[in-house]
């Protein structure tokens, strides 16, 4: 079945819900016979979904694969950009590296990659992000805003903003951001955002952040070395978590922020970060490459950079490590 049918199939039993499609109103929509659109059930059912056929009502879908796989992202996906040119795979070297490649060839704005695995995964300063098949979200995106260069980590805290509120709304957690962008629960991290840009002399060509969430992790699943400081949404929430969905809805939060951010400039953002981060009011240690400092966490300014206040003045954080609680 082509892809592209099979997505306009897909996005038919997502408008209709619980109800059932005539295979006539299909075959109108999808531009194919009756015997076609039979065929094209077919398919879907092969990949996992579950399709109820009743004579004289049509068809209607009962159940999703719980595998993550391109349909399923597509299924119930509601924005109009943000991972609608979509590249699925079940493994990747690394989905950041895989979107650098796809800028580079003029994807448009909303391109998403995803995968199942990552074999290369990384995560700020290179670090290396724990990335295994089954669990979690991994994905790039990318942007072509018409923004100022010294503008663009104004986009890493949009989207700590988008997850945060993407993941409360599919799963009724609350997380907080931990500076700049690290996602976490109850103190762990559960979410790493890495931003990166592609420019040339003064202009913005693209921005690519990648995401990468622990979802359905257990404990066990972690490294030795990370068991005490990560976790993933599933231990907090007692359950295992729909992947696909919760995808969906920070790809549709990312889409209205990111509006709101060109419409109206960092200001909402700016707020809306300060609401959902730890620390602010609080002292805390930043170790930089030029230092650590100590301080009273202000805020941010209208670019987005850490305000200190040491004994020395205000401090500009513009990267570092951040520590919180007794210094």
């Amino acid at each position: 079945m082509r892809s592209t049918l099979r997505n306009d199939l897909i996005e038919l039993f997502s408008q209709a819900g619980s109800e059932f499609i005539s295979g006539q109103k299909i075959s109108d929509a999808l531009g194919c016979s009756r015997t076609a659109v039979w065929k094209h059930i077919e398919e879907l059912r092969k990949e996992g979904y579950e399709v109820e056929a009743v004579r004289r009502k049509g068809y209607r879908l009962i159940k999703k694969p719980g595998k993550l796989s391109e349909s399923e992202i597509r299924f119930g996906l509601k924005t109009e950009v943000m991972g609608q040119h979509l590249f699925y795979h079940d493994v990747l070297s690394s989905t950041q590296k895989k979107a650098h490649e796809l800028a580079n060839d003029n994807a448009p704005e909303g391109t998403l990659v995803v995968a199942d695995k990552q074999t290369a995964g990384r995560g700020r300063m290179s670090r290396v992000w724990h990335s295994q098949e089954g669990t979690g979200i991994w994905m790039s995106l990318i942007l072509r805003p018409d923004i100022p260069l010294q503008k663009t980590p104004q986009l890493t805290l949009l989207a700590a903003v988008a997850v945060v509120q993407g993941i409360e709304e599919a799963t009724g957690l609350q997380t907080d951001i931990k500076w700049p962008n690290d996602i976490l629960i109850h103190g762990k991290k559960a979410v790493g955002i890495l931003t990166e840009m592609q420019a040339e002399e003064d202009r913005v060509r693209s921005v690519i952040i990648g995401t990468g969430i622990n979802v359905n992790q257990e404990a066990d699943d972690f490294p030795e070395e990370l068991k005490e400081t990560a976790t993933s949404l599933s231990q907090a929430a007692g359950e295992k978590i729909d992947r696909a969905s919760v995808m969906q809805h920070i790809l549709l939060s990312f889409e209205k922020r990111y509006r709101d951010y060109l419409a109206h400039g960092f200001t909402p953002i700016k707020l809306l970060w300060e609401s959902y981060a730890l620390g602010i009011g609080s002292e805390l240690r930043a170790r930089t490459l030029n230092g650590t400092f100590y301080g009273k966490a202000l805020g941010i300014d209208e670019e987005g950079v850490l305000l200190l206040e040491t004994k020395e003045g205000i401090k500009k954080i513009y990267s570092a490590d951040i520590e919180m609680g007794s210094l």
